[in-house]
């Protein structure tokens, strides 16, 4: 399974916040009005878009997309910034919040894919990969993600229901939670460095990864892999603290730009000459996908408008905003299995009685990842009325089966079209 996943596991624990955005701050400490609990919505439609493309990426396999779009390194710097917001608090209390929010959703997928898995008749003591007492043990990754989970590499038989790699597929994306959660626990100490020395906290993750994921020093088994992830988006993770901070508002945009533009070409050109199985997919070589994804997250973060509302045509998408941003975790963590169920649904198709001919057959073959696509979103919206309210139980809100900001839109506007300071809500919650 490439990596290309993403979430906004980085959700805020106060409802009542708004985005620490440099360019604000100082007119937040004059106005009242600018002290409105209004999500900053440019960064909201990034998160979206991150999880959309990484939905499409997994679906279609396109390695280009990974150039296009790096969303982990944007989902993380997204992350790195409401983290250095919430550390003004005592730093204990927001790792306490933070995992008490991931959690809960990880716990019901996992029980969903364990019942699957031993159903199946997989058996962690005897698995030839990931068998006997530290197999058992690793089952404990499925609670807490502090480590990578073991799964059969092949269960059922290939004309089942589902692949025979299908639980492959569907643990993949825990390897995020995992470096979310190492993320979080590091964050008072990155913080501490970054307020001390800036820069050099800054750069170190990718001359860390100049290290660990060039081969020049090799770490195995999931530790290597662990290790890797934490070089590769640790700079965009402290990314996030440098746009909190306001230390990229005060880079001059035409320097940003230029140094993120040759960092970009810098990977590359590495990309060029070290590619992986997938050819130019970045998530198969850490070096191009650490300095890609700095070098555009730079940018983006430069370039930030700090929107209230979305603007013009891309208002019409503001509820779809709204609800992936509330169930980031959720889609995150159910995408790639939902992927899978479109194939048996979709199968179905064959035995229509106007889809016999040879004709109707081929058109069906060439279209099918295609409907593919099309199937997936509603699966997801189920999947979002079935397993979502989850994030609000573990975020000590009220369970919502459909949070995308219909309320907010309904009451409390003004003669402008924009919410009046009273009615406003808070649009998203991850």
């Amino acid at each position: 399974m490439t990596r290309g996943y993403t979430t906004g596991t980085g959700a805020d624990p106060e409802p009542t916040t708004a985005y620490g955005i440099p360019q604000q701050r100082e007119a937040e400490k004059k106005s009242p009005e600018a002290r409105t609990p209004d999500r900053d919505r440019y960064l909201d439609l990034l998160r979206s878009l991150a999880l959309v493309r990484v939905v499409v990426y997994h679906l279609f396999g396109w390695a280009w997309l990974t150039v296009l779009f790096p969303s982990m390194g944007v989902m993380f710097a997204l992350a790195g910034s409401l983290m250095a917001r919430s550390l003004s608090r005592p730093a204990a209390s927001v790792i306490r919040s933070r995992v008490r929010r991931l959690l809960p959703p990880l716990w019901a997928f996992s029980a969903v894919v364990l019942t699957l898995m031993f159903a199946g008749g997989w058996n962690p003591l005897k698995d030839r990969d990931h068998g006997g007492t530290w197999g058992l043990l690793g089952l404990v990754d499925y609670v807490i993600p502090v480590g990578a989970p073991p799964f059969p590499w092949h269960l059922g038989a290939k004309s089942g229901l589902l692949e025979d790699t299908w639980a492959v597929q569907a643990v993949g994306p825990l390897w995020y939670l995992r470096a979310y959660l190492w993320f979080v626990v590091a964050s008072p100490l990155l913080l501490w460095a970054f307020r001390k020395a800036p820069w050099p906290t800054l750069l170190a993750p990718l001359g860390l990864t100049a290290i660990v994921g060039t081969g020049l020093v090799t770490i195995p088994g999931e530790t290597g892999n662990a290790v890797t992830d934490f070089a590769v988006y640790g700079g965009c993770w402290v990314l996030g603290f440098a746009y909190h901070e306001g230390l990229l508002a005060r880079v001059p945009r035409y320097v940003a730009v230029s140094c993120s533009a040759l960092l970009m070409a810098f990977g590359l050109w590495w990309a060029s000459g070290h590619q992986g199985p997938d050819g130019w997919d970045l998530n198969d070589i850490p070096l191009a996908q650490a300095t890609w994804s700095f070098g555009f997250v730079v940018i983006l973060l430069q370039y930030s408008p700090s929107w209230q509302e979305l603007p013009g045509r891309l208002r019409r998408w503001d509820r779809l905003v709204t609800l992936s941003n509330n169930r980031a975790v959720t889609i995150y963590l159910w995408h790639n299995m939902l992927i899978m169920a479109t194939v048996p649904i979709l199968d179905q198709l064959y035995k229509l009685p106007f889809l016999q001919a040879d004709s109707a057959v081929a058109a069906l073959d060439a279209t099918y990842t295609l409907w593919m696509f099309v199937l997936i979103w509603p699966l997801i919206g189920l999947a979002i009325l079935a397993f979502g309210w989850i994030e609000d139980k573990a975020a000590r809100r009220s369970p919502r089966l459909w949070p995308n900001g219909a309320a907010r839109h309904g009451t409390g506007r003004n003669g402008t079209g924009r919410s009046g300071t009273a009615g406003r809500r808070r649009a998203g919650s991850v």
